[in-house]
Order: C-alpha cells, then structure tokens, then sequence
C-alpha cells in the first residue's frame, strides 16, 4: 500500500522533496540548522503511516474521478470547483495532521493559506488537473512532518 501511495503520488506530480521544501518552510524560522534533508526524513516517515496512505489513496482517487467526470452532480461541480464550503478535503487532510499532535493544526491552517510552492501549483485551476484533494493532503503531510520534526527537536534540546 505504501508503495502504491508514493506512486500516486508522484503520477500526480508530487515529490517527497516537493513536501519537504513545504516543511522547510514551515520550520526554518524555529530551527536555524535544519536542512532538506531532515525535512525530507520526517517527510518519510510521515508517509510511512497506514493511515497517512489511506488519506492518499482516497484523496487521490476522488481526484481522478472527479476529472473523469465519473462523480454525479451535485458532487461533481462542487469537486471541480473545489468549493470552499465543502470542507470534506479539509477534513480528509485533517485526519493525517492529528497523527503528530496539536501543533500540526496550525501548520496546516497557515500553510493552506500562503499556499508556498507545490500548493501553489496543484491549485492552480487552469491545468485541466482536479486537485481539491491532493492539495490539502500533500500541506497535511508537510504540517505533520512538521510536527514531527518539533516534536523530535524538543526532546533532543
């Protein structure tokens, strides 16, 4: 399952640096020694749980589906549009952050709204892509990498 996620992932244009850079982003300011590639390990690890690649693969799907046109109306425009009263990506994204605590809420919730490098791109509505789920998925991912990273960093200072 878990190689099956990464491939989708990356299909869908999305690389474990692409998370990272997100994470970087997210930490820099609170840890003046970090570099990519310990962003790109908690990235890992994050993407190492069950119920991060269940997120994925569901989140994913729906996307493809949704391009397919293969989701009935009322859903289907709504998915398309990626409305913002919908929430239900939010919520999906969501159930990845509670994986590393508390704190990965409001990495999430900031990040989702600077939208900083692959975000950017994954909103961007004029690629044909449908992304309403990925996006908020791969700033959860970043936000409990995140997490993960100051959690680990607080028990090592």
């Amino acid at each position: 399952m878990e190689k099956t996620a990464r491939a989708w992932l990356t299909k869908r244009g999305v690389t474990v640096r692409d998370i990272a850079d997100l994470v970087f982003y997210l930490q820099k300011k609170y840890h003046p020694n970090l570099n990519i590639q310990e962003c790109e390990y908690n990235v890992e690890r994050v993407i190492s749980k069950r119920e991060v690649q269940n997120a994925i693969l569901t989140g994913i799907q729906l996307d493809i589906l949704t391009e397919k046109k293969q989701v009935e109306e009322p859903l289907l425009s709504i998915l398309e549009k990626d409305e913002g009263l919908y929430g239900i990506d939010e919520i999906l994204a969501l159930s990845i952050v509670n994986v590393y605590g508390s704190i990965g809420f409001t990495n999430y919730g900031y990040i989702d709204k600077q939208k900083p490098g692959i975000l950017e791109e994954l909103n961007d509505k004029s690629s044909g892509k449908c992304h309403t789920f990925l996006d908020d998925i791969v700033g959860a991912i970043a936000a409990a990498a995140s997490s993960r990273l100051a959690h680990r960093a607080e028990n090592v200072e």
